[in-house]
């Protein structure tokens, strides 16, 4: 018997991981050492030095079902921004800037052009950040994965400074909560999504969503909210707490990151919610309350301040809107 036989084809995968070699090495920035090929990638960190005291941050994260719906309509182009974002926005949450990236693809059967698209996506997305894809895993394990589902996971790592680590210590009643918009589901409440919508034609224009379809609607990227969050870290204004609003919605995110006896008020119709979500409500007939926490509503990532930083802060952002503030108590009330 060969490897080939169980299910397995190391030459398939070699030659997708050659084709998408050139992509890889495009992210490397001079810091890299040793990158594709290597056991463990390398890279060289004398930037640390100019800090007090270089912590670094670490998070790993994965893309969930969505990458069902990409099987579905035969579009991969966006799921390296969706987890190479996502994990970036988890940094930024604590004031940290990210150093480099990892990957992990796996599915029961590796499609060379499935997998170079992937490839591709996610080297896109680091580009665009500006951090190399120092390594990753690529796993083909048929009997673990059904034919044709695909697994993405990747792992980021940064550093902050640590006197400047946003940890919420100095939120306090009366601060304000700004938000910035997200461009979609981004990662969370696929699960719930592909219920409701299942049966439909995902290709078909729909008048609610302006003329998109579902399917460019539910696969729009995650957004990186790497450059503006950075120039308010960068413009000496105190940030109080930050949250990027991922699987659990407002109720479960935003508590994570305030002090105890502290919770917060999000006052509806201070921001636009995409009309996708309206949909999924409408036609899966969702609770409102389900809906704030299992998907974001177009609250991506939201922002503590104090109220005499907020319109200054908001300049600096370049978008946002202030959607609530900070009360006495626990918990996030939707109001």
């Amino acid at each position: 018997m060969k490897y080939e036989d169980a299910g397995v084809n190391i030459d398939r995968k070699a030659a997708a991981l050659q084709a998408a070699s050139a992509k890889i090495k495009s992210t490397y920035t001079p810091e890299v050492l040793w990158g594709l090929g290597a056991f463990g990638g390398m890279l060289e960190v004398s930037r640390l030095k100019t800090m007090e005291q270089p912590v670094l941050v670490a998070s790993t994260d994965g893309v969930g079902t969505k990458t069902l719906l990409a099987a579905q309509t035969g579009r991969w182009e966006g799921l390296g921004f969706d987890i190479v974002n996502h994990c970036i926005n988890d940094l930024l949450v604590q004031g940290a800037r990210p150093l480099f990236f990892l990957d992990y693809v796996a599915s029961a059967r590796l499609e060379a052009e499935v997998l170079g698209a992937v490839l591709a996506s996610l080297a896109e997305a680091c580009q665009a950040a500006g951090i190399p894809l120092l390594g990753g895993e690529t796993a083909e394990m048929p009997g673990v994965y059904h034919p044709g589902g695909l697994d993405l996971v990747g792992t980021i790592v940064g550093v902050v400074d640590r006197p400047k680590i946003v940890d919420g210590s100095r939120v306090e009643p009366g601060d304000t909560i700004l938000a910035l918009p997200s461009s979609g589901l981004h990662t969370n409440g696929y699960s719930l999504a592909r219920q409701v919508f299942a049966g439909f034609d995902l290709e078909q224009p729909r008048p609610e969503l302006g003329g998109a379809s579902l399917a460019t609607a539910l696969l729009e990227p995650h957004r990186s909210y790497l450059e503006p969050v950075s120039r308010l870290l960068d413009s000496g204004l105190e940030v109080g707490a930050m949250t990027h609003i991922t699987g659990g919605g407002v109720y479960e995110n935003l508590p994570r990151v305030l002090p105890q006896g502290l919770g917060a008020e999000i006052h509806r119709g201070s921001w636009p919610i995409p009309p996708i979500f309206s949909l999924i409500q409408q036609l899966g007939q969702v609770e409102l309350a389900e809906m704030f926490r299992v998907f974001n509503m177009g609250l991506g990532y939201l922002i503590v301040m104090k109220e005499s930083s907020a319109e200054q802060a908001l300049q600096t952002l370049g978008v946002g809107y202030r959607v609530g503030r900070i009360v006495a108590g626990a918990g996030v009330r939707v109001v």
